[in-house]
């Protein structure tokens, strides 16, 4: 084993308001107990990865308690717990809660005693005991989202304000047209004040305040040391581009995936980011005869409403793009913030496929004191991979979990110091990985 040092306080990851410092734990070789990876792998120069935990089932999430226990989204069989040894290696397991639907959502407050679940309509609290790793109490905060076809509901507690909630709901088809309005509660983030809470719980569609909309479908969303917000965001699928009356194919490359900077959840509110009108460029090429660039955004057919100029315009840009069809599901940054790291779930919609794979994201802080990508916007290169599938082009995605490839999901940095927690919602074994990086 070795110890994987990183100067990092607790605080820093569990949010203000955390009680105590999270003792480092070494990285272990091997864990007695836990099958081999599913999957074959490969790891960028100087990175290691070893099997933390397996036999799962979907894990969606992963977040971690005051006393650095692991809390563990299984779709839809509920969240466990976990704590570990001396030797870094899980000691402990156990049901947390069980069944409820619960699919995807979990996040607790920086002083570690409120949960938040979600299901796809309704998202739950519980107090929650990090000696104990019991809950108690369960209370229905928010209920009413849509049902579609993205189920997950992502949960994030203002670390600045932790009685500020956001919560957020997909869009209920590929090109859900009546999500450009804010009350249909679709393809939209909200905030939600649980400090007045109805005894009944909000009503989604109705309750609370727009962050941002016009976002198809922001699965993982995470806040930068400043507290601004960082979503990334599955784009649409099959698409084709109209112009003069000429149609064509482009939905091998385009549109992007994307990262988005939301903004300050304490003063940001009614963003648009331009779903379902606007689109991201990922390549270019596909567009000939403009001058789109990669970040760019487009409409399907130009019209008299609206125009590429027009989207680029009053939609929000992203700051990032990814390619195409790789389904980014987690984003997370490391202690300092010098990097980002999201997972790609990888497509169903690409020939060849894409993603399956864990990507770096270089941050650095401005002179403002802001957090921003190194790359421009306009890059096709703003991320490494450092955890990927050796062929990718021959994977398969028959439906949201079932695959011959790792489906990665979940994305945690660890506050023991052991790097980066990344897990795997594959029908065929839920897993969660440690993936660290070179030694400094």
């Amino acid at each position: 084993m070795r110890l994987f040092e990183i100067a990092t306080a607790a605080v820093a990851l569990l949010g203000s308001g955390a009680v105590a410092q999270i003792a480092k734990l070494p990285v272990p070789k091997s864990c007695s107990g836990v099958a081999a990876f599913r999957n074959t792998y490969t790891l960028a120069s100087g990175w290691s990865a070893v099997k933390i935990a397996g036999g799962l089932k979907q894990v969606r999430t992963v977040i971690w308690d005051t006393k650095g226990n692991m809390l563990v989204s299984q779709a839809t069989k509920g969240v466990s717990v976990h704590s570990f040894g001396a030797d870094g290696c899980v000691n402990s397991t156990s049901m947390l809660i069980t069944g409820g639907g619960l699919n995807h959502g979990l996040a607790l407050t920086p002083d570690g005693k409120t949960l938040y679940a979600s299901s796809e309509t309704t998202m739950y609290s519980w107090a929650y005991d990090a000696a104990t790793m019991k809950v108690s109490g369960q209370k229905t905060v928010v209920k009413g989202m849509s049902t579609g076809v993205h189920s997950t509901r992502n949960i994030l507690v203002v670390k600045a304000n932790p009685n500020f909630v956001l919560l957020q709901v997909g869009s209920n088809a590929n090109f859900d047209m009546a999500a450009a309005s804010k009350g249909t509660g679709r393809a939209i983030i909200k905030i939600f004040d649980v400090s007045k809470t109805p005894s009944s719980g909000y009503s989604y569609n109705t309750d609370g305040e727009v962050f941002g909309y016009g976002l198809r479908n922001e699965i993982g969303f995470v806040e930068d040391p400043n507290g601004v917000v960082w979503g990334v965001e599955n784009s649409g699928d099959d698409f084709t581009r109209t112009e003069n009356g000429n149609k064509r194919d482009i939905h091998k490359d385009n549109p992007a995936e994307k990262l988005n900077n939301l903004g300050d959840p304490l003063k940001t509110r009614d963003a648009w980011y331009g779903y379902p009108t606007c689109f991201t460029v990922w390549d270019p090429s596909s567009f000939s005869g403009t001058s789109l660039k990669t970040g760019n955004h487009f409409v399907l057919a130009p019209n008299s409403s609206y125009t590429d100029a027009s989207c680029n315009g009053k939609a929000i840009a992203p700051r990032l793009t990814f390619q195409a069809h790789s389904a980014p599901i987690w984003n997370t940054f490391d202690a300092d913030a010098k990097n980002m790291y999201v997972t790609f779930h990888g497509s169903w919609d690409r020939q060849p496929a894409t993603g399956f794979k864990v990507v770096q994201i270089p941050f650095t802080k401005l002179a403002d004191g802001s957090y921003d990508p190194v790359a421009p916007a306009d890059s096709m290169k703003g991320y490494n991979d450092i955890y990927s599938t050796p062929s990718p082009g021959s994977c398969t995605a028959n439906g949201l979990t079932q695959s011959n490839c790792v489906r990665l999901t979940a994305a945690s940095w660890d506050p023991a110091g052991r790097g980066l927690f990344v897990g795997s919602d594959n029908s065929a074994e839920g897993e969660v990985f440690i993936l660290t990086p070179p030694s400094k």
